[in-house]
């Protein structure tokens, strides 16, 4: 498939990008469902590393197997597969070629979150794991607001420098977290904003963040989006202004799709994100934790959606 319009545009703005990233992309926004409609719709499987097998996968007990998770990416026309490296191991060989993968290069666990450790990640997965896999990408976290968030930000920009020198792209899970941030704060638009932004700032070719709120944590970042009438007034405009944190549009923002809800609502979310400009969705647990026939009608419809 030849560059549409829409795939051209996104791609001419990473101006400094080397032929291998670049082709990484168009791979990427030219595969599945959406190919050249500049949308983008990821399944992401790392929750057996945040939350634990059982929380994960016993609502859908095809999830234990890393394989089930490949299958659902391809039928349902992803984008990309975004996993751990024991998982993208797991099913490297069966379905080599069939998706585009991206390594997930670090995580956390919830048997490490004591008060007294603020948010932070070990690093899982290596370059080598990512090029040997056949990778299009790989994917950090970053938590802005942690007390470890500038070692964090250290470690990603070296990775996607790493990553940068071998072709790979890189994608930047960006969640404000940590005790500079209120729980309310996590999901505040002007937070929200911010650490999209610095995933911006520190190289990252596509942006992941959380659905923003009409909240705002800053008292000075309030006093901003009153004074210059920023409206936020609506889901679809603070995507907008998510979007316009990222260089005005010039880098790829997808966002999360959140713990697991009604289909309804996430059908309105995709709606929002088409509607304020978003590039599309990393939907984990509300596709993999329903019955496969359910996941790939909810997954159909959400493509849908970002067609219209």
């Amino acid at each position: 498939m030849g560059l549409t319009s829409e795939v051209k545009k996104i791609i001419d703005c990473y101006e400094n990008e080397n032929a291998g990233v670049k082709g990484n992309l168009v791979r990427m926004l030219n595969t599945g469902a959406l190919a050249g409609t500049g949308k983008m719709v990821i399944l992401p499987v790392d929750q057996g590393f945040e939350h634990g097998p059982a929380r994960s996968f016993a609502k859908n007990p095809a999830g234990y197997d890393p394989h089930y998770h490949y299958q659902l990416a391809i039928d349902s026309g992803c984008n990309a597969y975004a996993a751990p490296l024991g998982s993208l191991q797991a099913g490297a060989d069966t379905f080599a070629g069939q998706i585009p993968t991206i390594l997930k290069y670090n995580s956390s666990n919830s048997l490490a979150s004591g008060k007294n450790q603020d948010a932070n990640q070990a690093i899982t997965g290596s370059i080598q794991d990512a090029l040997e896999l056949g990778c299009s990408a790989v994917g950090f976290t970053i938590y802005p607001g942690s007390d470890n968030q500038f070692d964090m930000m250290e470690e990603v920009r070296d990775m996607i420098r790493e990553a940068k020198d071998v072709g790979l792209a890189s994608v930047v899970w960006s969640y404000a977290r940590g005790e500079g941030v209120t729980k309310e704060g996590e999901t505040a638009m002007d937070v929200i904003a911010y650490a999209a932004h610095m995933a911006c700032l520190l190289g990252a070719h596509i942006v992941k963040v959380k659905l923003p709120t009409d909240h705002i944590m800053q008292a000075e970042a309030k006093k901003v989006f009153e004074e210059n009438n920023i409206d936020i007034s609506s889901q679809a405009a603070r995507v907008k202004e998510v979007v316009r944190s990222c260089y005005n549009g010039r880098r790829i923002v997808v966002f999360s799709g959140g713990a697991a809800k009604g289909a309804d609502a996430v059908y309105q979310d995709a709606k929002d994100i088409r509607d304020g400009g978003g590039n599309g969705s990393i939907i984990g647990r509300n596709s993999f934790q329903r019955e496969n026939s359910d996941a790939l009608d909810m997954l159909s419809k959400i493509m849908d959606i970002y067609k219209a």
